[in-house]
């Protein structure tokens, strides 16, 4: 339930950009603290993956390039501009990858 948010828009361009580097490859963030929710805009250097397994959940929708999403279960799924996925806290365990790098929204 998303709580404690104003209508507001956000200029992404003004939002400060931050690094996150992966176990290959870097993650970039602009991200919005709203109420009960974290919104960002991601980008994902070519050759990224991720350094951990995420257990948080996620509303996530690929806006450009090709994200691989790997489930600790091992199965994948591989998303292109207009997918999107979600997954609930503490669900199932998952991390990204992407061969030639990906931008993203993600509400959580």
């Amino acid at each position: 339930m998303i709580q404690g948010v104003p209508f507001g828009v956000t200029d992404w361009a003004a939002v400060p950009r931050t690094e996150h580097p992966g176990e290959t490859g870097i993650a970039w963030w602009r991200t919005v603290q709203a109420g009960n929710v974290r919104v960002r805009m991601v980008d994902y250097s070519p050759g990224y993956l991720a350094d951990h397994w995420c257990s948080r959940g996620h509303i996530l929708l690929v806006l450009s390039g090709e994200l691989v999403t790997e489930l600790k279960d091992g199965r994948t799924f591989t998303l292109r501009p207009g997918q999107s996925y979600q997954v609930a806290d503490n669900d199932e365990p998952h991390r990204s990858r992407t061969a030639g790098g990906a931008s993203l929204f993600i509400a959580d």
